[in-house]
């Protein structure tokens, strides 16, 4: 059997004008609509949504790159690790605003650290998981790190990159075809880099 890559994205924010303006109950666009019925929306859906350009990079590029099914879950705040197909509605996307991505909140922490073990214990060898999110605190990485050590890698050039940027180059990455290179997140080493020239316009 051939090592498999798999792909954990950080979550949108389920609290800034982007969510209010999706969680209004005089919202009448479809993707709200579904998210106020009870079958609810896909979650990596509403996230992009939610997010705009960096989210959408992040699950198209792992959409891309992702060659087996169950390859991508997204990290969230109450729940742990989650496919992007899971359903979320209002009531859903509300716990998730009450709960912050911390270390310290038992609500994000249990959940997440209890799907990484799991996630870890499934990996056969040479399997590797890519991080598609912000190393420059520990919220997730240090999370991550003691199940999954040096399986757990991040593309290299994030580093000195905001959000909207790490979106671009994760577009640009997935119309060529061609995936970033990666490199382990180490221990102590520093998460923050000179920052890169600007991205070339997207063709």
């Amino acid at each position: 059997m051939s090592a498999r890559t798999l792909f954990l994205l950080s979550p949108a924010s389920t609290s800034g004008r982007r969510a209010r303006i999706l969680l209004s109950p005089h919202a009448q666009f479809e993707l709200a609509q579904r998210v106020r019925s009870s079958e609810g929306a896909p979650i990596g859906e509403v996230f992009s949504f939610l997010s705009g350009l960096y989210f959408r990079g992040k699950l198209g590029y792992a959409r891309r790159f992702g060659q087996f099914p169950g390859a991508i879950r997204i990290i969230t705040s109450d729940r742990g690790l989650v496919p992007p197909e899971l359903a979320v509605t209002v009531a859903d996307l509300t716990a998730m605003a009450a709960s912050a991505i911390e270390a310290g909140n038992s609500r994000y922490a249990a959940p997440f650290e209890r799907d990484a073990a799991g996630l870890a214990a499934s990996l056969g060898p040479g399997d590797r998981v890519i991080l598609l999110g912000s190393i420059a605190t520990g919220k997730y990485a240090d999370l991550l790190r003691p199940v999954l050590a040096d399986r757990l890698v991040f593309p290299s050039q994030f580093v000195g990159r905001g959000d909207m940027s790490r979106g671009g180059l994760l577009l640009r990455a997935m119309d060529a075809g061609i995936e970033l290179d990666y490199m382990p997140i180490f221990s102590g080493e520093s998460r923050r880099g000179k920052r890169p020239p600007k991205l070339e316009p997207r063709k």
